[in-house]
């Protein structure tokens, strides 16, 4: 499955925030959500049920991590954690800082725009990947 999975390739490194034997952070790269980021599951999985115990702790300890980076950084309104992979069946969740005033709230991200809204973070990228690094290692230390 790895030669036709979009997931398991390697990605561009401008979009990589961290990367460990067993996790990728990237940006999304949605201009209305610039703070938005993917966590990606480096081996091909297609579902969580397919990791192990600990493998599926490590990836909610990451994720969490870059919970409270995003709540640090950012101080959204919400933070929205999402699995998707109907049509990339390879394990990754998204993680995306939403407020009042963006561009689809109430409503996810992927419903109509309801208004022009606020792209929140774009200024604070570079804080929020340092950030997101710093809860990771301290996460990893954690184990």
């Amino acid at each position: 499955m790895k030669h036709t999975c979009p997931l398991c390739a390697p990605l561009v490194d401008a979009d990589v925030i961290a990367s460990s034997a067993t996790l990728r952070v990237v940006w999304a790269n949605e201009p209305l959500y610039p703070c938005f980021v993917r966590v990606v599951w480096q081996s091909h999985a297609a579902e969580m049920s397919d990791l192990s115990d600990a493998e599926q702790a490590q990836l909610m300890q990451a994720m969490m991590a870059i919970e409270r980076a995003m709540r640090a950084v950012l101080a959204p309104d919400k933070i929205n954690l999402a699995s998707f992979g109907n049509l990339v069946p390879h394990v990754h969740w998204h993680i995306i800082p939403r407020w009042t005033d963006d561009a689809h709230w109430p409503q996810p991200t992927w419903a109509a725009v309801q208004r022009e809204g606020v792209a929140h973070g774009a200024a604070l990228k570079a804080a929020l990947a340092y950030e997101i690094v710093q809860q990771l290692k301290l996460a990893e230390r954690a184990q």
